[in-house]
């Protein structure tokens, strides 16, 4: 009787220790995961990442339309083939350039000064989207597709580098949360993208002969405007850096 009495005391024991240790646990994680909103290195590059996404699905959002509307809307009068093929050879060459270009740029110029200037020639390359309905067909497709190309190109560039970012910002051991924050972020940015593009999208067709500027420069001038502040969120002091992505500044 005695022994079982002893038995069950320790089990009661080793129980209640599983039980603070549990509570320990739970407590040192909850507090882990607010630390990670006060990493400012991190947060700035989650913004980063964020404004770039939000970019992104607004462009993804507005190109098909855009490109096959009518000429005399500001379109480019492109079929729904046309604009398939247009997309094929930009995941095309997206692939191959993450596989093959993309590790050599990184090591050339650093993860902030290839943002910078993916950034740069990103919003170039959508101030030059609205003159090319003025091409013939042929070069109009070639211009096109480069165009396409080079702006998918320099969003996954940026993403990329976020990514990296993101991840040499916190210890290992808090990786998983952190990428599980800014994925979680940048749902919400994506949500408000398609809403937000439609919107500027329908007011740009009904303002095409506008005496200032046309509707669809500028619906093309905004979106450059949203990567102008993806370029401004690389400069100091928005965008902290740990030692470890310090390299490559552009500062």
């Amino acid at each position: 009787m005695h022994r079982l009495e002893k038995r069950e005391d320790q089990a009661t024991d080793l129980l209640m220790a599983h039980l603070s240790n549990s509570e320990d646990f739970v407590r040192k994680h909850n507090t882990s995961t607010w630390s990670l909103f006060k990493n400012w290195p991190l947060m700035s590059s989650i913004i980063l990442f964020c404004i770039t996404c939000f970019d992104d699905m607004a462009y993804l959002e507005i190109f098909p339309l855009w490109a096959e509307s009518n000429k005399k809307y500001g379109g480019l009068g492109f079929s729904t083939e046309d604009v398939g093929n247009v997309l094929l050879v930009t995941g095309s060459g997206v692939l191959l350039y993450q596989t093959f270009v993309y590790p050599c740029i990184i090591k050339v110029l650093g993860l902030i000064n290839t943002s910078c200037v993916a950034a740069i020639l990103s919003m170039m390359l959508l101030l030059t989207y609205p003159p090319m309905a003025n091409l013939s067909k042929p070069w109009l497709y070639c211009a096109m597709n480069i165009a396409s190309l080079l702006k998918n190109n320099c969003v996954a560039t940026i993403v990329t580098c976020s990514f990296i970012l993101q991840n040499n910002s916190v210890p290992q051991d808090q990786r998983a949360t952190a990428n599980g924050i800014a994925t979680t972020l940048m749902s919400f940015s994506k949500t408000f993208a398609p809403a937000g593009a439609g919107i500027m999208f329908s007011w740009a067709q009904k303002h095409q002969h506008a005496f200032f500027i046309p509707g669809d420069q500028i619906l093309f001038f905004l979106l450059a405007m949203v990567v102008f502040v993806e370029f401004i969120c690389t400069f100091k002091p928005f965008l902290a850096m740990t030692k470890e992505s310090s390299s490559g500044s552009c500062h």
